[in-house]
């Protein structure tokens, strides 16, 4: 397939800087898209990252109402297979029960996404219903870290996170409910924030008041490419519970500037949890970039009750989980899960949350409540709280104790056993603050470790802002002289 770029070109691009190209008439959308789909070709044996590519939507980029005068001018983009529904697009969540399921509409997110310029060309993979964080079930796919396949991707927006590393794309889709866009995120060296609750909407299936802990967004190279993310797509649909929050000044404008000294309070003991020794010394490593930067850092952990804090979210994930599964039953007619079609531990989700009492939900929902009051009154003093993105090393490939695969009996262990690992960024999503990995570390195997900042409600801009201001400080890009061992322009 010809290209209209070297591939060694192609990856230095980020989105914003292919949509420049279009604007100035250098190459053009549809050449764009079929580029991308090289790229597919290319990488996808070795990584298994994207589920299907649409053909109608690379061969004419306006497909479907692609505005090709956005801010993105046409640039290709990948969905995850959950989340936004994709008007007649297959959208089977890495699961054999929602194969040849397809979205009747696309979703708010999605027209926000067309209306930005972004040519949706295909999906990428996801674990099922995105509730473990690895996509390993040979029966539907399996999915490789590109900086190094024998590695998880970590999950859920694993797909996502492979290809814009592997430099398939600059920019992806990705959803986000404990870590799911910042964990894979900093296992790929990729920028990967959650917004706060209330900037990017998650209509018509859900809401703020229903869906909690759900968040979309997207994962990049570039901190410029997420913030024109965030500047094109946030609002709320018609029928939102909540007001949703709104910028002075358009965040591309704002991470152009440095963020006036911050107050960073920095800890890896998170109630139970701790990192990894060497976790440890790359978190202090990134302590000192920061006081060189002129920032005031600070050993402190936030006044909160974590132990409360975990409960609730395992309890919000296995209702919700539950009803979910509850209802695509109904809609079927079936009175329970069919076991050849769910993986073993979300059948055990739904056994343990689908008759979930109203007691235990609003004892959940009061947690919720006291846990964000609590860290709401430590960002009156604190800034920004900086972490690790999670807390171990990324595990090989079948480690079985992390997936729905599991044969694990006790669903509840189950999830403990994840918390061990993805420990820092729960919280942000049980609190409906921002958080964002920022790739400014490594692992002892070589595979790249995200360091986590979180801050208050509606404070988005500023993590951006402080994002950009490392990247300056780091010569301009993240990973400059470190390549996956599988990429685009290897």
């Amino acid at each position: 397939m010809t290209t209209v770029m070297t591939w060694r070109e192609w990856a230095a691009h980020d989105a914003t800087a292919l949509a420049e190209r279009v604007s100035q008439g250098d190459i053009s959308a549809t050449e764009l898209a079929q580029q991308t789909q090289a790229a597919v070709e290319k990488i996808n044996p070795h990584i298994g990252s994207v589920v299907e590519l649409f053909d109608d939507a690379i061969a004419a980029p306006e497909t479907d109402g692609t505005a090709l005068d956005g801010p993105f001018r046409g640039v290709p983009f990948l969905m995850k297979d959950l989340g936004p529904g994709v008007k007649h697009r297959l959208q089977e969540q890495g699961s054999k029960f929602l194969q040849g399921y397809r979205a009747s509409e696309d979703a708010f997110l999605t027209s926000q996404i067309r209306a930005a310029g972004l040519n949706i060309i295909g999906r990428t993979t996801t674990p099922e219903f995105g509730v473990c964080g690895s996509v390993e079930n040979p029966a539907i796919y399996i999915t490789r870290n590109p900086w190094n396949p024998h590695y998880t991707t970590f999950g859920s927006s694993a797909g996502a996170c492979a290809s814009v590393a592997a430099g398939v794309v600059p920019l992806a889709h990705a959803t986000d409910g404990g870590g799911s866009i910042r964990i894979p995120a900093g296992s790929h060296g990729l920028i990967g924030l959650k917004s706060s609750r209330g900037v990017l909407s998650i209509a018509p299936a859900l809401s703020d008041i229903t869906g909690y802990v759900s968040t979309q967004g997207c994962v990049s190279r570039s901190v410029r490419d997420t913030a024109r993310f965030i500047d094109s797509c946030r609002g709320g649909a018609p029928g939102e519970f909540m007001p949703y929050w709104e910028s002075k000044q358009p965040y591309t404008e704002m991470i152009k500037r440095d963020p006036q000294p911050l107050r960073i309070a920095v800890s890896h003991e998170w109630g139970q949890y701790h990192a990894d020794a060497h976790f440890v010394g790359e978190l202090e490593r990134t302590v000192r970039l920061l006081e060189e930067l002129g920032h005031q850092v600070e050993w402190v952990t936030p006044s909160v009750n974590f132990e409360q804090a975990f409960t609730a979210q395992t309890t919000c994930y296995i209702s919700n989980f539950a009803q979910f599964i509850q209802r695509m039953l109904e809609k079927r007619g079936l009175t329970a899960p069919p076991e050849d079609q769910i993986e073993p531990i979300n059948l055990r989700i739904w056994q343990k949350g689908v008759n979930m009492s109203y007691s235990e939900r609003w004892k959940m929902q009061d947690a919720f409540n006291t846990v964000s009051r609590d860290l709401g009154r430590f960002f009156q003093q604190w800034d920004v709280i900086l972490t690790p993105t999670f807390a171990k090393p990324t595990p090989l490939l079948g480690e079985k104790k992390y997936l729905t695969l599991s044969d694990n009996p006790d669903v509840m262990d189950w999830f403990y056993t994840l918390w061990e690992i993805f420990s820092y960024t729960p919280l942000a999503s049980l609190t409906g603050t921002a958080g964002i990995s920022v790739p400014l570390a490594w692992q002892s195997s070589g595979i790249p470790l995200g360091m986590h900042f979180q801050t208050r409600q509606g404070n988005d801009g500023m993590l951006l802002q402080l994002a950009a201001q490392l990247e300056r400080a780091l010569g301009g890009s993240f990973n400059t002289n470190r390549m996956p061992q599988v990429h685009v322009s290897g």
